[in-house]
């Protein structure tokens, strides 16, 4: 059979349990992905050269590692050629592009030290994300950014912060598209802290502080991400889960973010995707495959990936969650872990919009829990593969080739950077 008979036929099988697949096609291909930038050079950025530190760690030192934004750019160009569907790109601020020698701290950072991913943004018709870097940075002291007791280590902090709010406003006059804009640091302490509260109140002015720099709500969507521990704070983190959702709660316009590697190994983010829309008009998720602890490996078409798909397609919330990938693996080809990441996310969503939810409630509402059961584990074994297969091939990104245009990159691009 040829690729259109298989999906002819499997369209078919689809339509038999009420799923229009040209729809759901068609509506995946309008769902914008965030991309981030970080995979590509290990969280390095461009405006330090020291390691990584508060909180960050890569492993793994797989040659071709993007040097240079002219490199990071090539090879983020390549990762969009090679997957499907809409993205975003979603930047940190250590990724500041200085000219000629210039420098500038991050907290006096301005929209011009971003004008050339305005400009790649453009190119490719996307829009931004942005995140302020609290990490890797001498400013950091013993531990903590915006939770520090030193009141200059802070508002060294806050500036950063509301410098971040600017730069995502010019994001988002420019492209066109609002800017979601995250706030996460990895404050907390190694050991038993004497005082939890203290730090805790000290970040949520400063947080307050940040948020209030004046902005465009309808352009830029500030956020705060909550983590369980990190490396170096293992036994108290100042923004925790209870901390995020209750700041975001509590202040308009602010989101929360839940980045699904920053749970106990046994909390399942797409039980508590549903819970929040509850309450919130919009949420962001941070999607990553974590293993047994927040290690941001590449996302993979696994159950936890998928059941959050299905919560938020089932809960017709596709454009009130703002979604982005967030791993970073320097143990492989860090092209083929971009791809095999957002085309797994691309899976996970298109299986979701191919299940036939309305009949699954209705069997739940009627308490028909035997059929219901019978009725999802029927749906596993249909033809999906052929419905994917479709999709990147009318986004002109078939499976079936890309690895092999990764391959041709490292060796004749990736393998002669030094």
């Amino acid at each position: 059979m040829t690729s259109t008979s298989r999906y002819a036929s499997a369209k078919e099988i689809y339509a038999d349990i009420g799923v229009d697949t040209d729809a759901a096609i068609e509506k995946l291909k309008k769902i914008p992905v965030s991309l981030h930038c970080w995979q590509g050079d290990d969280v390095t950025g461009f405006d330090h050269d020291g390691p990584l530190t508060g909180g960050i760690q890569t492993t793994g030192n797989y040659p071709g590692r993007a040097k240079t934004p002219k490199e990071l750019m090539e090879d983020i160009d390549k990762v969009i050629k090679l997957t499907p569907g809409k993205k975003k790109l979603n930047l940190h601020a250590s990724y500041a592009i200085f000219e000629n020698g210039e420098f500038t701290d991050r907290n006096c950072i301005e929209p011009k030290h971003f004008e050339k991913w305005v400009e790649f943004a453009k190119e490719h018709d996307m829009g931004l994300d942005f995140n302020p870097t609290f990490f890797s940075h001498d400013k950091i002291k013993d531990g903590l950014t915006l939770s520090s007791p030193d009141k200059e280590i802070r508002q060294f902090w806050i500036e950063h912060g509301r410098a971040c709010i600017r730069i995502s406003e010019y994001f988002a006059k420019e492209t066109g598209i609002p800017c979601v804009m995250n706030i996460w640091t990895g404050d907390g302490s190694k050991d038993i802290p004497a005082d939890r509260l203290g730090p805790r109140e000290r970040y949520k002015t400063a947080i307050e502080e940040i948020i209030a720099e004046p902005h465009n709500p309808a352009l830029v969507k500030p956020c705060v991400e909550s983590k369980v521990f990190g490396i170096g704070v293992e036994s108290y983190t100042v923004g925790s889960s209870e901390f995020a959702l209750s700041f975001a709660a509590t202040h308009k316009g602010c989101l929360p973010l839940m980045d699904n590697g920053h749970y106990h190994p046994t909390e399942m983010v797409s039980d508590k995707i549903p819970a929040l829309l509850a309450f919130f008009p919009e949420i962001a998720l941070h999607i990553t495959r974590p293993v047994r602890w927040d290690s941001d490996h590449v996302v993979l078409f696994d159950d936890e990936t998928k059941e959050m798909a299905k919560e938020i397609v089932r809960a017709d919330a596709l454009e009130r969650v703002n979604m982005a990938l967030d791993y970073f693996d320097a143990s492989i080809n860090r092209i083929s872990a971009w791809i095999v990441g957002f085309r797994s996310w691309q899976k996970a969503l298109l299986s979701a919009l191919c299940t036939p939810h309305q009949k699954l409630k209705k069997l739940q509402e009627e308490g028909n829990w035997t059929e219901l059961m019978v009725c999802q584990e029927a749906i596993k074994l249909l033809p999906f593969g052929d419905i994917w297969n479709e999709y990147c091939e009318q986004c002109n990104a078939p499976e079936s080739k890309w690895f092999e245009e990764v391959k041709q990159y490292e060796k004749e691009v990736l393998a002669k950077r030094i």
